[in-house]
């Protein structure tokens, strides 16, 4: 059927496709939303900020 080499080619492969798979698992239930929510506080702060300035001036 396989021959070794075929083999531990096969096993590469798996193991690049699953840590892959992980890998954008990871980033899309951690990394994704930690940047998200901090642009958010971020655009937030500076809304606030631009607020307070216009009521000083005013």
């Amino acid at each position: 059927m396989f021959e070794f080499d075929q083999y531990l080619g096969f096993l590469a492969f798996l193991t690049i496709v699953t840590i892959g798979f992980w890998l954008m698992i990871f980033l899309l239930a951690f990394v994704v939303p930690y940047w998200l929510g901090g642009n958010l506080l971020e655009l937030w702060k500076e809304r606030r900020e631009a607020k307070k300035a216009r009521r000083r001036q005013a």
